[in-house]
């Protein structure tokens, strides 16, 4: 089974990855920056987890506010450094774990967090400059991440006591988790600072030594707390913090403190925390009987013949093939792929068998690969072919023998420009 061995608070500010880049461990400016982060490398090759659960925000650079989610789950299977603006940082990209992911999304869920889902998305300094400066990546880094991005950018953002309930659910779906796993929790942001307005450059020393007292003695306290109140208190930006409250909820009531620092050399504290369970945390059912809670909802769908829901292990599967057939919906690239689209295959490294499926127009084999059927309505669009010559042929039937099934005799497409639809579904 998967257990926790502990929690890491740490600030995110970019001031950590500039520091680390430019080799200022010297520099007596900058040498505490590395002094803090000391302890943490330490426990951390000590400890050897297999994967870091790494909550962060990103900061309006891979999710914008076209679709912004309170809480979004990394499931992929890697993450590269994101461009900032600048170009992105000489960082070898980090492995996730779709599994323990999948699984914690199912926990989540079934205790009702509302949970969006990512992957394909670089992260942003939010995560990879507090997590080059405590994890050796010469290379490579020595496990893997879960990210779970937090929208605290715009409001309303979740409160501080969903984010501390939403850590003691997240407890229990990593120590369900079937696979033998060492997994800590990072929690990063804050703590006082607000970038913007007139406020700019706000800190608040006395109130970050009162945050961390609280967070390792009575958490609880810090859950009642309003959003108005954290950035009364910490600037606005510093409200982040709630974040730290996730990591909280997911140890025991009593935690044991093994190391904290704080620096505050210009516009942020940086700080580091380390904790690990000091109290028993009771489980009120057995594991069996939580992982069976949390599969209620599709138990038994197995069982609906040609019947495939689009799982998250699906989705990380073909994420490749789903992602070339979604730019379809790009004017310019499905004009392309209609006169070619044999270097589109390679651009978008689409295995031998992706291509193979595409080539083919295999409907019934693209769904049972693991593509979305809205994507394939895409793909017919653009051959001219109806959506019924795609529900004809995933049935293994002719197109008449399927229309005999309807109560009329229809084609249409989503093909929203004189689609031209033709009448095979070749």
């Amino acid at each position: 089974m998967a257990r926790i061995v502990g929690g890491i608070g740490s600030s995110h500010t970019p001031t950590i990855g500039f520091a680390l880049d430019t080799h200022k461990q010297t520099d007596p400016v900058w040498a505490p920056i590395f002094a803090g982060y000391e302890p943490v490398q330490k426990w951390l090759r000590e400890k050897r987890p297999d994967v870091l659960f790494f909550i962060y925000n990103d900061h309006v650079t891979s999710f914008f506010f076209d679709h912004y989610s309170h809480f979004a789950l990394g499931v992929g299977e890697e993450y590269a450094v994101a461009d900032e603006g600048g170009g992105p940082r000489h960082l070898p990209p980090v492995k996730g774990h779709p599994g323990l992911a999948r699984h914690i999304a199912l926990a989540l869920t079934a205790d009702e967090f509302d949970l969006a889902y990512f992957q394909g998305k670089p992260l942003d300094h939010g995560c990879f400059s507090p997590l080059s400066m405590m994890w050796p990546h010469e290379g490579h880094w020595p496990g893997a991440i879960v990210p779970l991005q937090v929208g605290v950018l715009e409001f309303p953002i979740p409160t501080a006591r969903r984010c501390f309930r939403l850590g003691r659910s997240l407890r229990r779906a990593i120590e369900s988790y079937p696979e033998d796993l060492r997994v800590a929790i990072v929690a990063t942001g804050g703590l006082a600072h607000q970038v913007h307005g007139e406020r700019a450059g706000f800190n608040n020393t006395p109130w970050d030594m009162e945050f961390l007292d609280l967070l390792e003695r009575e958490p609880e306290r810090l859950s009642e707390l309003t959003i108005a109140q954290y950035a009364e208190r910490g600037g606005l930006e510093g409200a982040e913090v709630i974040m730290w409250l996730i990591m909280r909820g997911a140890l025991s009531a009593k935690v044991r403190k093994l190391h904290s620092a704080y620096y505050l050399p210009s516009m942020t504290p940086i700080v580091t925390v380390i904790y690990e369970d000091d109290s028993a945390v009771p489980n009120t059912e057995t594991d069996a009987g939580f992982r069976e809670r949390i599969a209620r909802e599709l138990a038994g769908v197995e069982r609906l013949p040609g019947t495939y829901p689009f799982t998250l292990e699906r989705s990380v599967k073909a994420y490749r093939l789903n992602r070339f057939l979604h730019r379809l919906i790009e004017p310019q690239y499905r004009r392309r792929f209609l006169a070619d689209p044999e270097p589109m295959f390679e651009e978008a490294e689409l295995t031998a068998q992706e291509r193979d499926l595409v080539r083919r127009r295999d409907w019934r084999a693209l769904i049972h690969y693991g593509v979305i059927f809205f994507l394939l309505e895409k793909l017919a669009a653009v051959l001219g072919i109806t959506n019924l010559h795609v529900y004809a042929a995933m049935r293994g039937e002719t197109l008449e023998e399927f229309q005999k099934t309807r109560n009329a005799q229809v084609l249409y497409s989503v093909a929203g420009q004189d689609p031209k639809l033709k009448q095979s579904g070749q």
